[in-house]
């Protein structure tokens, strides 16, 4: 399959992926910015709470915007590791969002990260499917 031949589901996970990964770092750019230090909170549950924050950034950094971002260009390049990198995206976003949900629902708050970061983690679970369905063009 050729670059004018790629699915157009294929063209809209690409740029989903690549939107998403601009807003990640966008979004922990801005945070670890705002963000108070560490050792500024007196409190040990604040603490844990900023570390856990902190964690999922430094996380997301490492791990979900590379993997979009590769991912994407793959994906447009119809390249086997950008449907790889697309998929492990997929299940960052399954693992996060599960651990994110849960704490927003036992803490009664929703956070922006929750609000921002949603949408695109119900689309992965489409994403998921449509790119097992079209494996075989990127073997």
């Amino acid at each position: 399959m050729t670059n004018s031949k790629l699915h157009f589901g294929i063209k809209i996970i690409a740029v989903v992926n690549g939107i998403a990964a601009i807003l990640h770092l966008l979004f922990w750019i801005f945070a670890f910015n705002r963000l108070p230090s560490m050792y500024s909170l007196r409190n040990t549950a604040e603490q844990v709470n900023l570390a856990t924050t902190y964690g999922f950034g430094t996380a997301d950094m490492i791990w979900s915007v590379p993997l979009l971002f590769i991912g994407s260009i793959g994906l447009l390049r119809n390249k086997t590791i950008g449907w790889l990198a697309a998929h492990l995206a997929n299940v960052l976003y399954w693992y996060s969002l599960t651990v994110i949900l849960i704490r927003d629902t036992f803490s009664n708050s929703i956070s922006p990260g929750t609000i921002l970061f949603l949408p695109f983690a119900i689309f992965s679970f489409w994403a998921a499917y449509f790119l097992w369905k079209t494996r075989l063009s990127f073997l």
